[in-house]
């Protein structure tokens, strides 16, 4: 994917943005290879030269569980709720060239720079909107995106407007029949968030998969989980099991029946009750 001519390129730096800092760190193991951390965390890596490289192990699972999905229709439409650096709309942008995507940024700073760094993709291959992700999911068309990706977070945290039934509700109403929702949820050992996470997807979606490596899922460190939710099953293929396997972090798949045993006590997490 050659850079555009328009594009400044990335430049090593701490830049401010609207909710803090960036940085732009170069990567020294990779010709073109760059790491942005918003505040001081890690969020998003960017090999100029292959979009397809995902340094971030969670990325690879949710990439791998939308490439061995069944898609109904003959174009990809996706939508990214969290935008950072773009790396995973990069990355299907290159894998499926007619796909239509929207990425949902709540820092407008941020998402210029994005834009002005990095060889993204040009309207209407790849959009990036500014704003709230649960408002711009909430104005949404019925059954108008085939995947949604949310991978938000502030600190370390994903908002808890985004975790609960009535937003899944809404994202499920976007979905289009066969399409599946993927969300990177970060946890501590206890897993208590996880187990939650995966209990309000499953009350929405009647199919679910997890990806997580096995310390993850034994509770033996803190890390992230990738939940998906569909209406039609998931993670059903041996090779995507395979390839999870032999990554750089060996991660196993579960499917429905694993993921509702795994939440079978957890607390479907809602919206706060509005007083009248």
């Amino acid at each position: 994917m050659p850079r555009k001519k328009d594009s400044a390129g990335p430049t090593a730096g701490v830049y401010d943005i609207d909710t803090g800092t960036c940085e732009l760190i170069r990567d020294t193991l990779v010709s073109d290879g760059w790491t942005v951390q918003i505040n001081g965390v890690p969020s998003s890596h960017i090999d100029m030269d292959d979009p397809t490289q995902l340094d971030f192990e969670y990325m690879r699972w949710m990439a791998g569980l939308v490439r061995y999905h069944d898609f109904p229709g003959s174009r990809l439409r996706t939508l990214h709720l969290g935008g950072g650096a773009c790396t995973l709309a990069r990355y299907f942008a290159a894998v499926y060239p007619d796909a239509r995507q929207v990425v949902v940024e709540l820092d407008g700073r941020l998402a210029e720079l994005v834009r002005d760094w990095f060889d993204l993709p040009r309207a209407p291959l790849l959009r990036i909107r500014v704003g709230d992700a649960r408002e711009v999911t909430e104005t949404l068309t019925e059954n108008s995106r085939d995947v949604i990706v949310r991978d938000v977070f502030a600190g370390s945290t994903t908002p808890e407007a985004l975790q609960t039934k009535e937003f899944t509700d809404h994202v499920r109403r976007v979905l289009a029949p066969g399409g599946v929702y993927v969300v990177n949820c970060g946890d501590t050992r206890d897993l208590q968030r996880t187990r939650r996470e995966a209990s309000t997807i499953g009350s929405v979606f009647p199919h679910t998969a997890i990806v997580a490596d096995p310390a993850m899922l034994k509770g033996r460190r803190y890390g992230n989980v990738v939940i998906a939710g569909s209406d039609v099953p998931l993670a059903q293929e041996p090779a995507l099991a395979r390839e999870l396997l032999g990554g750089g972090v060996p991660a196993h798949v579960w499917q429905d029946e694993q993921v509702r045993t795994f939440a079978r006590d957890a607390k479907v997490l809602r919206d706060p009750v509005q007083k009248q």
